[in-house]
């Protein structure tokens, strides 16, 4: 992953899109969108989840294979991330056809169980 922001600096940035961190939105701002989508998983290899969406604010063409590189860049620090704010849950980044996929755990816990005030 050493090379995410240095392969950001190949393309430039939508003029109508402001820079990266200017925003209350992060998604709003900066080269790069990465949201999660959900899926109920119907016709996929891994089911339900969350399908990591990655899109480019650039008018310059990029070329499939720069695409995926960025994309599997994107997804590796999706994972990297996911034990720090869902500590103790079983969720994995996963390949799904073209896309990546956060699968696994995706429990509320025990329904029956009510909070302790």
């Amino acid at each position: 992953m050493n090379s995410w922001k240095t392969s950001g600096a190949a393309f430039s940035r939508n003029p109508g899109r402001p820079e990266r961190g200017t925003t209350v939105h992060p998604e709003m701002d900066g080269l790069f969108e990465i949201m999660p989508d959900f899926t109920p998983g119907i016709g996929s290899e891994r089911g339900r989840g969350y399908i990591i969406s990655f899109r480019t604010a650039t008018w310059e063409r990029i070329h499939p294979g720069q695409f995926e590189f960025l994309m599997s860049e994107a997804a590796a620090m999706v994972a990297a991330k996911l034990p720090g704010y869902f500590p103790g849950r079983d969720l994995r980044v996963v390949r799904d056809g073209k896309r990546f996929k956060i699968v696994g755990d995706f429990s509320l816990g025990d329904v029956r169980e009510t909070p302790e005030n």
